[in-house]
């Protein structure tokens, strides 16, 4: 199945040889990456490169070969020139990707933006970056963080007319900013460039590299280690290694380049790029259509079954070394123009390796390829290729923060360990025991058969005067569960609870037992088709993920089973004031509370009976709240208040309507007065009112939807009061917080429990 481009390729304009001397395989023949080039592309996507502003990559750049004497022209292109004479032989790489520039700023603190390029990416772009996690320029060459605003998905039932994300219009990025003036007061202006937040993702143990921008980085990954291993002894003539910058905008690096210079030979490596439409064929477009593990391939416009030129030259290096090649469709890679284009060498040739997923977060190239283009171009640069290096995986894991706590935690802080957690609904082990770590020495918990935590704060005779109260938060987050292993080494996985375009397309994890794996979301079907539509998705509907494995036995042979659950990674990362984004602040805002509660009261409480529970599987359908109210019942003490605490879906935010679940953040918290599952009686919201009053708590209270853990347990007699906090962009890796509203939230769970 072709998943990496533009539909469907008319085969017969396409050739593919797979070379060796013994008719060995790409994946037989192709040496380990070396451990040098997965640093350097780990730095290389890790530094943002939005065309027309790479310098801080073109820094790095240089830096590295200063043992080289590189020339820097005032475009940003970095030149090497190693050798004299004749031939003089040009080997070029783009450096910079598509991203975004600042446009213009909201009086109320948000950001537009300009996309770059405008044209020729795939329609889902812009949808790809709706809800994620982005890093913004500042005037000083700083990054601060932020995030694209996104619609949250328990604010659009009976929406008739929301937002596309795929309009560039809709596009706002939120740094947690109040007004214009706190967004240039932060560095941030017109033309800062905004890129997705990113790390390099390594599947299958170096098998396969992935993230975004990977696919523009390769090359230059690929150049630096050829001059790094370079004999100029073994030179004929001269040699010229560029790093070209704005080659997504109209390839005006590459033409200084062609310009400003004559070169005999040039090998042009990057990325294979789509073409246009096949005349008379609606719907079809031509695009390159090898997978990841092809080897080296050779871009070529039009092809007839044979190899001429250059690349003839590159076929003949690569049989005589046993390196994969293949050739395959690429578009042009100077962009036609009203101006004359410069003139090539009369011999030049387009290399690179296969892209799946091009111009989406999770771009994927394999390992392997990219050492077999490596040692191509040692092979056409000097005459021959030194013997393979072992590979040096470069993987980090992540682990979560376990030492433990002796004196009181900012909410800040548990709120960060917290969220950095990961426990989807039913898996939530490692988010209980985080919370065991981050409770006071005197609370004492206990587990029950449904996996809630469980802390009595305080245990007196119940009375009118004193009635038994229960405050409940979810530990659960949004994810996804392995289901089978298909037969090509993909993961079959079911779940979700946001939009689509939030997951799929874009990086992942999955959680085992013992470690975490690198890994990435694959889209739908035809998602690179120009009036591609998100379908319709159920909760039980299969999704595919891709771990870098391609059978059943290596997707074991890494200990990935059924069962096992997947996530999108996340990190809590301080915007600007007292705001914050993270993935999974619903409700480990709430476990905060409670937490920071704990920690208030200083020991059991006397005189009270209060009991906190911290429950499981809340997003399934409030598994562990109703276990427990039923568990209660049937011990006849169901609790005669329960205050669950859960978010208030906020519309605060340029892409909803103000006429429902108005609360800002920042306000305070929120009485979840109406939601989908409960209504709060008057008299209550007015007594909690003036409860947070009395207490100077600051205090909002609203409508909004979704549902919420205590409505479980009504049924038997309690009655439910919801408390929250206004959160943005719910149920998405851009969720957004303001901790003034986690310290009001933490404050009111106290005086509730002391005087209810």
């Amino acid at each position: 199945m072709i998943r990496n481009r533009f539909a469907v390729f008319v085969a017969a304009s396409l050739f593919s040889i797979a070379f060796g001397t013994n008719g060995q395989s790409a994946t037989q023949t192709a040496p380990p990456i070396p451990g040098n080039t997965e640093k350097d592309l780990q730095e290389f996507v890790a530094t943002p490169g939005v065309s027309g502003f790479e310098s801080q990559l073109g820094d790095k750049i240089f830096a590295e070969l200063q043992a080289f004497h590189p020339v820097r022209d005032n475009l940003g292109n970095i030149l090497v020139t190693v050798g004299t004479g004749t031939p003089r032989r040009l080997i070029v790489t783009p450096i910079d990707e598509p991203g975004y520039v600042v446009s213009g700023i909201t009086p109320d603190g948000y950001l537009h933006v300009q996309r770059l390029p405008q044209f020729v990416l795939p329609p889902v772009f812009n949808e790809l970056y709706s809800a994620q996690p982005v890093r913004v320029q500042t005037n000083s060459g700083k990054w601060i963080d932020g995030v694209i605003a996104g619609l949250s998905v328990h604010l659009q039932p009976g929406r008739t007319d929301a937002p596309k994300s795929s309009e560039i219009g809709n596009m706002y990025v939120d740094i947690g900013a109040d007004s214009a003036a706190e967004v240039r007061k932060a560095g941030v202006d017109n033309l800062c460039p905004v890129i997705i937040d990113r790390r390099l993702f390594v599947l299958n143990e170096s098998a396969m590299y992935a993230g975004a921008s990977v696919g523009d980085r390769f090359g230059a990954a690929a150049l630096i280690e050829l001059l790094r291993n370079l004999d100029a002894t073994k030179l004929k003539g001269s040699l010229t290694v560029a790093f070209v910058v704005q080659q997504w905008s109209a390839a005006r690096g590459l033409q200084r380049v062609l310009t400003t210079n004559q070169f005999d030979e040039m090998v042009y490596v990057g990325r294979l790029l789509a073409g246009g439409p096949v005349p008379g064929v609606e719907g079809v477009r031509r695009a390159p259509r090898q997978e990841p593990g092809s080897g080296v391939l050779v871009g070529q416009e039009q092809t007839n079954g044979t190899l001429t030129g250059l690349a003839a030259d590159l076929k003949q290096a690569a049989d005589a070394n046993q390196i994969p090649i293949a050739a395959d469709f690429s578009g042009g890679i100077v962009p036609r123009s009203y101006l004359e284009l410069p003139s090539m060498p009369a011999k030049w040739a387009h290399v690179g390796i296969a892209t799946a997923w091009a111009d989406t977060p999770a771009e994927v190239i394999s390992a392997r390829d990219l050492a077999a283009l490596e040692h191509l171009l040692e092979a056409y640069a000097q005459g021959s290729v030194p013997p393979a290096s072992a590979a040096t995986p470069g993987r980090v894991l992540s682990a979560s923060d376990a030492r433990p706590i002796g004196q009181p935690p900012s909410n800040t802080e548990l709120l960060r360990r917290l969220t950095e957690s990961y426990g989807v609904s039913e898996h939530e082990g490692l988010v209980r025991d985080a919370i065991k770590r981050l409770l006071p020495s005197w609370a004492e918990t206990e587990t029950d058969d449904s996996g809630d935590l469980i802390l009595h704060v305080g245990s007196a005779t119940v009375t009118p005067k004193n009635p038994s109260i229960l405050v409940v938060a979810h530990m659960d987050e949004i994810g996804f569960v392995v289901k089978s292993i298909s037969n090509d080494g993909r993961l079959e996985v079911t779940g979700g609870g946001g939009e689509m375009s939030f997951f799929l397309g874009h990086p992942a994890l999955v959680h085992t037992p013992t470690e975490d794996h690198d890994a990435i979301m694959e889209l739908p079907n035809g998602w690179d088709e120009p009036k591609f539509e998100w379908p319709r998705r159920r909760d039980e509907d299969v999704v595919r993920v891709d771990v870098g494995a391609r059978t059943p036995d290596e997707v074991a042979r890494l200990g990935i089973k059924a069962g096992d659950t997947i996530t999108i990674p996340k990190a809590y990362r301080p915007l600007l004031g007292t705001r914050a984004n993270a993935r999974s602040f619903d409700d480990r805002v709430g476990d905060t509370a409670l937490i920071s509660a704990a920690w208030n009261f200083g020991g059991p409480l006397k005189d009270r009976n209060v009991t906190f529970v911290f429950s499981t599987g809340e997003e399934l359908g409030l598994y562990g709240a109703a276990a427990t109210a039923k568990r209660l019942a049937a011990e006849g003490h169901p609790p005669d208040y329960v205050f669950a605490v859960d978010t208030f879906v906020s519309s605060d935010s340029p892409l909803e309507d103000k006429w429902f679940a108005d609360a800002p953040i920042g306000k305070g918290f929120v009485i979840r007065a109406i939601d989908n599952s409960n209504i709060v009686r008057p008299d209550l919201v007015d007594k909690l009112i003036q409860m947070a009053r009395t207490n100077k708590i600051p205090i909002q209270f609203g409508v909004t939807g979704g549902g919420n853990d205590g409505s479980a347990f009504t049924r038997y007699g309690s009655v439910d009061i919801a408390l929250g906090w206004p959160l943005r962009y719910s149920h998405s890796p851009a969720e957004v917080v303001d901790t003034r509203d986690v310290d009001a939230l933490a404050r009111i769970v106290a005086a509730i429990s002391r005087g209810w």
